[in-house]
């Protein structure tokens, strides 16, 4: 169950344009960095905003002034993973052209940012796999976050040399992304040593997906591809 959202007013939410002072900021830092060390400890069910509160030294009151919800609390989460993503993917991106490499360095870079998190993982999916959970990856909620990642993918496209059909290459960013929660969801199940099983389904995941892009042009497979296009068009409505 969500926990319930703290009300706010014009005067006292943080998002009505008032500039951040250096200490509100380190305040906020610290409540989210106390919430995802919790997340890690109990589970996120387990933990409340009052604990957070109680561990990051501050007011109730002040933890919802900064997180209206826990749920905040992760989207904001979200958002910096993806700030760290597109870092962490900056060096292969800036370096090659190939689009097999530019796309497991991009997916390798992805679950890099996400390894301190693996403890947390598990309980926290349990949430956010539940189809009416703001927390899932295609909630309303969660779009900000999810166009990041797509747009992450549309730059590994755009900036390689791969040859694609022209009606499969704006709808190859949304499938690549699709291609990237399935990667994750692996990776939350790993209990391999340091999740080496991910990795080894990276490395053998990207040539069939290199390969399936460049066969995308060949006349013979347009059909299947238009087909499968519409599929996806169609679940889209």
């Amino acid at each position: 169950m969500t926990e319930q959202t703290a009300p706010t007013t014009a005067a006292d939410s943080p998002t009505t344009g008032e500039p951040a002072t250096p200490r509100g900021e380190q305040t906020r830092q610290l409540i989210l960095d106390t919430a995802m060390r919790l997340f890690r400890e109990r589970g996120y069910a387990r933990t409340t905003m009052r604990g957070i509160a109680q561990e990051a030294g501050v007011a109730v009151g002040n933890a919802y002034y900064y997180f209206g919800s826990k749920d905040h609390l992760i989207q904001e989460f979200y958002t910096g993973t993806q700030v760290e993503h597109r870092a962490a993917a900056r060096p292969v991106l800036d370096r090659e052209r190939d689009f097999a490499a530019r796309l497991g360095g991009v997916l390798h870079a992805g679950v890099d940012v996400l390894t301190p998190y693996h403890a947390f993982a598990a309980t926290f999916f349990k949430t956010a796999a539940e189809p009416t959970s703001p927390l899932s990856p295609f909630s309303a909620e969660s779009s900000a976050a999810r166009d990041a990642s797509i747009a992450l993918f549309r730059e590994v496209l755009e900036g390689s040399t791969a040859r694609v059909d022209p009606e499969l290459r704006p709808e190859l960013p949304d499938l690549l992304w699709l291609a990237y929660l399935g990667i994750v969801l692996y990776w939350v199940h790993d209990r391999s040593p340091e999740q080496a099983k991910t990795r080894r389904l990276i490395d053998g995941v990207v040539p069939l997906i290199d390969r399936l892009v460049g066969l995308s042009r060949l006349r013979v497979l347009r059909p299947v591809t238009r087909q499968a296009l519409d599929l996806i068009r169609t679940l889209r409505h």
